[in-house]
C-alpha cells in the first residue's frame, strides 16, 4: 500500500497547510482570470479588417505554420498553448472533481469556448477561432501532466474509477471478519429459536398423536363389545 501524502494527513497542522495551498491556488486562479480577460476581451478596433471567423479545426494552425516569420508562429501557437497551461494545474487544486486529464481538458475547452464566443459576438477586433480552443486545451493537458496531476493527488484522495477495483484500507479485513462473525451469531440464534417447540406446536403435536392412536384403541375394543352382547 502506498504511503499517504503528508498534505492528506488528518491533523491540525497539515489541515492548515492544505487550506493555505488551496487558498493560494484560488488567488492564482482569480489573477489568471483577470489576465485572461485583459488578453482576450479587450477591444482592438485596428484589427477589425484582419479578423475572420474560423469554424474549421486546423485551418488557423496550418496558416500559422505556413507563414514565413517563424517568430510570429511561435507567438501565435505557443501563446495559445501557454494560455491554457494554468488550467492544468489550478483546476485539480481548487476543484477536486475536475481531476483527470479528460475532465481538465473538457473544462478548459468549455471555458475557452465561452471566451471565444464572447469575443466573436461582443468584442470589436476579435473573432471566434476554434483552433484557439484546441491549442488552449492542449496547454491544459500539458500543465496537468507536468504539475496538476501531482498537486491533485497530494491534496485530495485518489478518485475511484469504474475500471479500477476499490482498494481496501488496512483495517477493512478485520471489520469484514467482525461483521461476518456477528451475522453468523444472529443466524445461529434465529435457527435455535425456530427449532424450539412453542405452546401451539405442542398442542398440535398432541392432537395429531390422538388422531393417530384413536383407530388402534377402537379396534381393540370392538371384539370385547361383541363378546359382551352374545346371549
Amino acid at each position: 500500500m502506498e504511503p499517504e501524502p503528508r498534505l492528506r494527513r488528518h491533523s491540525l497542522g497539515w489541515n492548515l497547510v492544505r487550506a493555505l495551498v488551496m487558498a493560494v491556488g484560488f488567488v492564482c486562479m482569480v489573477a489568471f482570470a483577470v489576465a485572461l480577460a485583459k488578453v482576450t476581451l479587450v477591444p482592438s478596433p485596428a484589427s477589425v479588417p484582419l479578423t475572420h471567423t474560423n469554424l474549421h479545426p486546423g485551418s488557423s494552425i496550418r496558416l500559422y505554420f505556413n507563414q514565413p516569420d517563424w517568430r510570429d508562429t511561435i507567438k501565435q501557437v505557443g501563446g495559445n498553448v501557454v494560455l491554457g497551461v494554468p488550467f492544468g494545474f489550478l483546476l485539480p487544486v481548487i476543484f477536486p472533481r475536475t481531476r483527470g486529464f479528460v475532465r481538465v481538458v473538457l473544462m478548459t475547452a468549455f471555458v475557452m469556448l465561452t471566451v471565444e464566443i464572447a469575443q466573436g459576438l461582443l468584442v470589436a477586433g476579435r473573432a471566434f477561432d476554434i483552433d484557439d480552443v484546441i491549442l488552449n486545451a492542449a496547454g491544459a493537458f500539458l500543465g496537468y501532466l507536468v504539475l496538476g496531476r501531482r498537486l491533485g493527488r497530494a491534496l485530495h484522495p485518489r478518485r475511484i474509477h469504474w475500471w479500477r477495483p476499490r482498494t481496501e484500507p488496512a483495517d477493512e479485513p478485520a471489520r469484514v471478519a467482525a461483521v461476518k462473525k456477528s451475522r453468523e451469531r444472529w443466524m445461529w440464534a434465529w435457527r435455535k429459536s425456530d427449532a424450539r417447540p412453542t405452546s401451539a406446536t405442542k398442542t398440535n403435536a398432541k392432537t395429531t398423536a390422538r388422531k393417530q392412536t384413536a383407530p388402534k384403541s377402537l379396534r381393540k375394543r370392538i371384539p370385547a363389545l361383541l363378546r359382551a352382547k352374545r346371549p
